[in-house]
């Protein structure tokens, strides 16, 4: 278990300064990809399945064909989540961690220890429940409203103090509910992740370009992908996190980028900071679904409820609209759901059913579950 820990707070000025320092980091780094892409390109050169259709052809690599990929040693990975202290993270993050608890110890996972990052500056009353390493917050004003800009400084800040014992990290979040036993998805230096259908770098190419050199190589190079979720070895992260860090803030300063990926835009910073890096990820789309869309749960490992389940008494989706019956995590800002929420009518999908009962078991076994 990772000691729980409070930083002091660090200076804006101080703050500052690091991102000066990374910015000038980064085109360093351009630099140096360019007179070892020999060394770089390797990342890639493992058996494929075909071309995606989705991100603008970046390559899928074929889970199952490991030939040339060895497993080896200890393969357990800790399991990251950044969080704030308001109440609409906090019982996201116990419902998560409750899951994380039961699926840890079932045969066929490889999940290690546990942090909740908590990018508030100070401890709260989570603390003692759940394996918390408290750090800074960005000075204040410079994440403009949009606070995910806090989950790259979380990250750079958590790595450097902290004591992480397994050599992978799984970079998850507070609404990600573990369906199945999950295990270490990566391979060797391949990190593994989540392909996303509206992470498309090929179609924002004129915007990506401002970050990615074409010196570099195909906008292709850039995966599909955010930071979560990501499974991961650590030494790599740590030399990705503060790439990200200042590229998602550089992204957020420029008016262009920033209407383009909107509120996608620090996980466009992800998915660049890795291609800067020259690191590929296996993409895996058995790594997540998303209710409403994904219909069943079937083998995948972790359910994402970041989309709202509105249905009408018949079981038909009225997205857009508040159906008769509904389940929103967006409902539930100002404090946790209740216990035993209604269950959907019949017809509604399989994945949607199956995430109301995992809240409610969670919810029904969490002690003083009502009072956050």
């Amino acid at each position: 278990m990772i000691p729980r820990k409070n930083m002091s707070r660090v200076s804006p000025l101080l703050l500052i300064l690091l991102a000066l320092g990374f910015f000038f980091a980064t085109y360093n780094l351009v630099t140096l990809i360019i007179h070892n892409r020999a060394t770089t390109s390797s990342s890639v050169s493992i058996s494929t399945s075909g071309s995606s259709s989705n991100g603008g052809g970046s390559e899928w690599f074929d889970p199952v064909k490991e030939s040339n990929l060895v497993k080896s040693g200890d393969r357990k990975f800790h399991v990251a989540l950044t969080a704030t202290d308001a109440p609409y993270s906090k019982w996201q993050c116990r419902i998560m961690y409750y899951w994380y608890k039961k699926m840890k110890e079932r045969d066929g996972s490889e999940m290690g220890g546990f942090t909740r990052v908590l990018h508030s500056g100070k401890p709260d009353n989570l603390m003692e429940e759940i394996p918390t390493f408290v750090v800074d917050p960005l000075p204040e004003g410079l994440d403009r409203g949009y606070i995910v800009l806090n989950r790259p400084w979380a990250f750079v800040q958590w790595l450097e103090k902290a004591t992480i014992e397994e050599e992978y990290i799984l970079m998850a979040e507070p609404d990600h509910v573990f369906a199945n036993p999950l295990p270490n998805l990566a391979r060797g230096d391949l990190p593994a992740a989540f392909p996303f259908f509206y992470i498309k770098p090929a179609e924002h190419e004129e915007v990506i370009r401002k970050y990615y050199p074409e010196d570099l190589g195909p906008v292709t190079n850039v995966d599909p992908i955010g930071n979560s979720p990501v499974i991961i070895k650590k030494s790599i992260l740590e030399k990705i996190a503060p790439t990200w860090m200042n590229i998602s803030l550089r992204m957020k300063d420029d008016p262009e980028t920033d209407k383009a990926f909107g509120w996608v835009l620090e996980m466009y910073g992800y998915a660049v900071a890795s291609a800067l890096h020259g690191v590929r990820h296996i993409l895996r789309k058995d790594f997540m679904l998303q209710p409403p869309w994904d219909l069943e749960v079937g083998k995948k490992f972790i359910i994402h409820y970041t989309y709202g389940c509105d249905y009408n008494m018949k079981g038909e989706l009225t997205y857009g609209k508040i159906g008769e019956w509904r389940f929103d995590k967006r409902s539930y800002l100002r404090g946790p759901p209740p216990k035993n929420l209604s269950l959907p009518p019949p017809g509604v999908p399989e994945s949607v059913v199956r995430l109301v009962k995992m809240v409610n078991e969670a919810t029904a076994n969490i002690p003083g579950w009502e009072t956050e």
